[in-house]
């Protein structure tokens, strides 16, 4: 495969994830894996595995998502590609956070963050800054999730990130939501599909659209949230996106049952079965069989709802998750209590309090973590500012002693740099008698009046493209030529030459500098230039 061959299959391989054909995606990635072209393709090949990995992620099989991360992280590492290895851990987090292992998430968000920010990857930073966000959002502290959000969203508004704005915009919106300020978060969510229309990406516009029918849903205003429900899932079909369809067919049905309307919340219930079925998602298959089982039990339908239920909390035991699993066995109290079976009802309600006790305790111990967790965020935090400010500063001095070109490419690694320039002009000058007038004049105003002409000398030579040597006492050396190539060096020197020995009458340099007289000497010629 040519190098081309193989950014369209990459490029194949992501639009059969965004279109929720997780099966197909999986099948292909794997077929890719096996072909030469793309082994040979360390970065391409690191980039399947991670595709793959979000593949499963998708799947909620997040044992084999994890999996593939890490392999991905491995190639990355071996071959150096700081962005791809950033890339892999914030989707380590994001596989953490669906585990709800909020420690190890945040863990790999602030890792992921650490290598952005040493490459300077402003739009991974702004990613790293969001998604440490979510982990608050989660953990129901908003105010911290706000000051990430917005960190995000100011990082993403400076380098025009459109998409990373819009996805902030949002974000921000489901947080209004939790704080139940309902106005606001319409608002946000509003800029959000706004911007989202722009950029004419119709999954975010119906995501958008599907959270401010939530929104209506906490209002109480059910055909406003049926009107945005439908709108998502129009865009949705629109566009093909399985796990789309089947998210708002699961909550369209649900507003029908809020309306005591059965039929239709069965009849949507049942359409986003089938495709969560269809795509594989167990999370999805056991989440609607458990709304499908509350309707039934609505009708009194009691062997119905009994069944639907079963199968339920059978598939959220086998995928671990405790909380759907906590919901399904008050389902079953609720059940039993309705049949009358008032034993059997108390059984799975003291099963459901244990469960919530040890999902609560869960919390805590997280929420212990987290605190640590958080200690150390703001510690490493405060360490990378003054990492960040010594560094700036260290390029502000290693700047003033070098060319910008040479010092740059000193701070980029480069040990010692020894160049050939056939054609240069050197620049000297010296003070008449500075022997004697050093010895009769006070240390400070002697350095005083050498910083006033020197600092003269420096402006004209930015004029001429002379670059400062150095300064020896009252000696001024400096280069036309290097390390910026000039084919006129010889009359830029000289224009120099003539304004330095101008300036000097015209700088108040104080009695004692009276009278004061400079040498200029000017060369011309080949020089090697060193720099270590």
């Amino acid at each position: 495969m040519t190098i081309e061959a193989i950014q369209q299959a990459i490029d194949k391989l992501n639009n059969l994830v965004s279109t929720s054909q997780y099966n197909e995606a999986k099948t292909f990635a794997y077929e890719l894996l096996e072909n030469q072209s793309i082994q040979d393709d360390h970065e391409s090949f690191a980039m399947v595995y991670n595709i793959l990995g979000l593949v499963y992620w998708n799947l909620s099989d997040y044992h084999k998502a994890l999996e593939y991360y890490s392999k991905a992280i491995h190639i990355n590492e071996e071959i150096g590609n700081k962005e791809g290895i950033a890339r892999n851990l914030g989707n380590l987090g994001l596989v953490y956070w669906n585990l709800s292992d909020y420690p190890k998430a945040l863990e790999y968000y602030s890792k992921a963050l650490l290598i952005n920010e040493e490459i300077e990857d402003k739009s991974g930073i702004a990613s790293d800054l969001g998604n440490i966000g979510l982990v608050y959002w989660n953990l129901s502290d908003y105010p911290k999730a706000l000051e990430y959000y917005s960190k995000a969203l100011l990082i993403n508004e400076e380098i025009g990130n459109k998409e990373g704005i819009a996805r902030n915009l949002g974000n921000i919106g489901l947080v209004y939501i939790k704080l139940s300020e309902y106005p606001k978060a319409l608002e946000y969510l509003s800029k959000a599909i706004l911007i989202k229309g722009e950029l004419e990406d119709k999954r975010g516009i119906a995501i958008n659209l599907g959270n401010i029918g939530a929104v209506y849903i906490y209002l109480s205003d059910f055909p406003k949230a049926l009107e945005y429900y439908s709108k998502s899932l129009h865009i949705n079909e629109e566009i093909g996106t399985k796990g789309g369809i089947a998210v708002y067919l699961g909550n369209i049905g649900m507003v029908y049952r809020g309306l005591s309307d059965y039929p239709k919340a069965l009849e949507y219930l049942s359409k986003g079965l089938l495709i969560y079925e269809e795509i594989g998602s167990k999370l999805g298959i056991a989440s609607t069989l458990g709304s499908i089982g509350m309707v039934y039990r609505d009708l009194s339908e009691y062997p119905k709802a009994l069944e639907y239920l079963n199968r339920a909390y059978s598939l959220s035991n086998e995928i671990g998750d405790k909380s759907l699993r906590r919901d399904h066995l008050q389902e079953y109290s609720g059940l039993y209590e309705k049949m009358g079976e008032i034993e059997k009802a108390f059984s799975y309600y003291k099963q459901y309090i244990a469960l919530e006790k040890e999902i609560e305790s869960e919390e805590t111990k997280k929420n212990a973590q987290i605190f640590d967790q958080r200690r150390i965020l703001e510690e490493d935090e405060k360490a990378r500012q003054l990492k960040l400010a010594r560094f700036q500063e260290q390029e502000r001095i290693f700047h003033n002693i070098l060319p910008i070109s040479i010092a740059d490419r000193l701070i980029e690694g480069e040990q010692t740099i020894a160049e050939s320039f056939e054609n240069v002009s050197i620049f000297f000058s010296d003070i008449i008698g500075f022997t004697t007038l050093s010895s009769n004049i006070e240390p400070a105003e002697l350095v005083k009046g050498l910083n006033t002409i020197f600092t003269a000398f420096d402006r004209i030579g930015t004029k001429y493209g002379l670059e400062k040597i150095k300064t020896i006492g009252d000696a001024y050396m400096a280069v036309c030529g290097v390390p910026e190539v000039f084919e006129d060096h010889q009359y830029r020197a000289t224009q120099f030459a003539l304004e330095a020995s101008e300036v000097i009458e015209t700088l108040d340099l104080g009695k004692q500098f009276k009278s004061l007289q400079i040498r200029i000497g000017l060369h011309c010629g080949s020089v090697v230039a060193y720099y270590w």
